[in-house]
């Protein structure tokens, strides 16, 4: 197979060997040619690359076979990005010469697989690659370049969805915008703009689904420049890139803020062991704020910039990055991460990934044991034969928000975004395959149940059946909490604070709900000091206690909700609980009051053999006697199934 296109690839480019062909090169020029390139090369390395051009054409007109000419002509076209032009100077070069210089076949291949021509730079790569060059380091990316060749054409030929609209004039303006950062339930947009040579944050608010005129975040920006952001589903932290400043640790550090007292604080570098004395930038934080995702080009990676991992402990402290892997790092540059609130699809842009030339965009999975999945490319148009810039993704996966520089480009010219002279941030619906997890999400305000103030409590949310905790927080100084929540799982979430009874709450989310359907609640803690007091004490239900059907055998799932009662009799020796069990009213009312009764039985008993005294405890069934809900709907009797507990002093 080999054999057979080599053949044709010589039959191909034959006609460039033309036989008795002569060519002049720099070795056998003229005196006069010689300084005419010599003062071609001087205004090069100048960089007035407008007097080498003149030169050169001078150069060409005097001898039209003078290779290096070409050469050096086309180098200067390649470097400004003038693509079209800079092949047709290699191009010269080689049917002036083809056997010159056996590197020029990898030069004209790459400018061709630059401008998406994929079908000759593949013969051109192709052909370099069996001209046995001695240069393994060359040969390494005319390899990767040739399988770009061969993926771009077929990635053409077979395009994903894709239909990318501007953000309105309040986000766009003449100025660069880019790195956009949604927040999780959609309600604001925060992006860099550089205004007079200044890079700075911008937040925009979305209200009656218009974004409002951004305006500058004052309390984030400073005389330095800001760059590419990430923050926690909750918008109360905020990680940051800043180079160059007076207490970096290297190039570029990763710098954070916290909201308090509803206004965000000085900014402050994250420190060791996460900022080095190397190259630290493009944060991307989980939705608990408490995974952190970066690139950097410190040793011990796979490549030149790579994407690392740090945690978060229980005391505040990051942990030592860990290296994602060669499943997800090359030999190359990863960079622009962006960690999905489904805690599993992770989105990147890398050049050494086969992709359409480049950087293209990426994504991959996290996988139960920790692992990642083989990095899958985004396809053809959202990757194209320029820089792909920074993706972010909404909850549910459907929408995603990008910048580029799109309507700068011009015909036979490379689009960079990362130049970000005219970029402006993009929007456009993300084909199913691509898509994570779709993610939900939980609002809730917390309050005092007597004096109807905030708390600040914490919230845990468990991951179910398996009573993993998946995320804790906590509320802001308002009582404000914000929890995404991915689909297809169970989870239990209890809210505490020290001097009220708990609240719990269970949430099913299959993958038959709308994952655009949030959850907003009002969650309102019982105070221990006004029970004391003879205060009538509501029954709190316990929303994750669980049995196996028409069984008073609890379910591990149970065990969870459980401890935080047992931690609360605990806390608080002097209060007495009476457990209450309830039914539906499915069965005959005598059936549904022993059951209820056996179930409110068997939390007393899990509870006493868990060393809570007996004389604080007590259980009563109520059967089907004490509906909440209406019995004629499946939710409804759910509710109405159901285990609580009164407090009593």
């Amino acid at each position: 197979m080999w054999n057979t296109r080599l053949a044709v690839l010589v039959l191909l480019i034959a006609p460039f060997f033309a036989e008795g062909q002569t060519y002049t090169t720099l070795n056998n020029a003229s005196k006069k040619l010689q300084k005419l390139y010599a003062r071609a090369q001087e205004f090069n390395t100048l960089r007035d690359v407008a007097s080498a051009e003149k030169e050169l054409f001078e150069i060409i007109n005097i001898d039209p076979t003078f290779v290096d000419a070409y050469i050096l002509l086309g180098n200067i076209r390649y470097n400004r990005n003038d693509l079209a032009a800079a092949e047709e100077s290699y191009q010269k070069a080689l049917n002036t010469a083809p056997d010159y210089q056996i590197r020029l076949w990898y030069q004209v291949g790459l400018v061709q697989l630059k401008q998406g021509k994929y079908d000759q730079a593949q013969q051109n790569l192709s052909y370099y690659l069996s001209l046995g060059d001695n240069n393994p380091g060359l040969q390494q990316r005319a390899e990767q370049h040739l399988a770009n060749a061969i993926f771009g054409k077929t990635a053409m030929e077979n395009p994903v969805p894709f239909d990318p609209m501007p953000l309105s004039k309040h986000i766009n303006t003449p100025a660069p915008e880019y790195c956009p950062v949604i927040s999780a339930d959609g309600s604001y947009l925060i992006f860099n703009r550089v205004v007079n040579g200044q890079e700075d944050f911008y937040i925009s608010r979305k209200e009656n689904d218009q974004w409002q005129p951004a305006k500058s975040l004052q309390a984030l920006n400073s005389p330095d420049n800001e760059g590419a952001s990430s923050f926690s589903a909750d918008g109360r932290f905020m990680v940051f890139t800043a180079c160059n400043r007076r207490d970096g640790l290297g190039r570029c550090d990763l710098y954070f803020s916290r909201v308090k007292n509803e206004q965000w604080q000085t900014p402050a570098n994250i420190g060791p062991p996460i900022n080095s004395r190397y190259w630290d930038a493009q944060p991307s934080l989980s939705a608990d704020g408490k995974t952190l995702i970066f690139s950097s080009d410190r040793p011990g990676g796979q490549g030149n910039r790579d994407l690392w991992m740090s945690t978060l402990s229980e005391g505040g402290q990051w942990s030592v990055p860990q290296n994602l892997g060669e499943n997800v790092n090359s030999p190359r540059d990863e960079q622009s991460p962006f960690f999905h609130a489904d805690g599993k699809t992770l989105y990147f842009m890398s050049d050494g990934w086969t992709g359409m030339g480049g950087f293209d965009l990426f994504f991959c999975r996290r996988q139960e044991d920790g692992t990642w999945s083989e990095p899958q490319n985004l396809g053809y148009p959202i990757n194209t034969t320029g820089n792909e810039g920074a993706l972010v993704v909404s909850l549910d996966g459907t929408r995603a928000w990008f910048d580029s520089d799109y309507r700068s480009a011009k015909p036979g010219q490379g689009v960079d975004p990362r130049l970000k002279g005219d970029a402006d941030i993009y929007t456009f619906e993300l084909y199913p395959e691509a898509r994570p997890v779709p993610v939900t999400y939980l609002k809730a305000i917390v309050s005092d149940a007597r004096s109807g103030e905030a708390l600040q409590a914490h919230a845990e949310l468990i991951q179910l059946p398996e009573g993993q905790t998946f995320s804790t927080s906590l509320t802001s100084e308002r009582g404000e909490l914000l929890l995404c929540l991915p689909m297809g799982q169970s989870y239990a979430l209890n809210i505490s604070c020290e001097g009220f009874a708990f609240h719990s709450e269970n949430f099913e989310l299959t993958d038959s709900r709308n994952a655009t359907d949030p959850s907003l609640m009002e969650i309102a803690l019982q105070p221990l000091e006004s029970i004391a007091a003879g205060d009538t004490s509501a029954p709190i239900v316990l929303k994750n206690i669980f049995f196996a059907s028409g069984s008073s055998t609890l379910l591990e799932p149970s065990f969870a909700e459980l401890k935080r009662l047992i931690k609360l009799l605990n806390e608080n020796p002097r209060i007495h609980i009476q457990i209450q069990g309830h039914t539906d009213n499915v069965g005959s009312e005598t059936d549904n009051l022993n059951l209820s009764e056996a179930r409110a039985k068997a939390v007393y008993q899990y509870l006493a053999d868990k060393g809570i005294a007996t004389e604080r405890l007590s259980y009563i069934g109520f059967g089907e006697s004490r509906p909440i809900d209406s019995n004629e709907t499946t939710a409804g009797r759910k509710n109405n199934r159901r285990t609580a507990f009164v407090v009593r002093y």
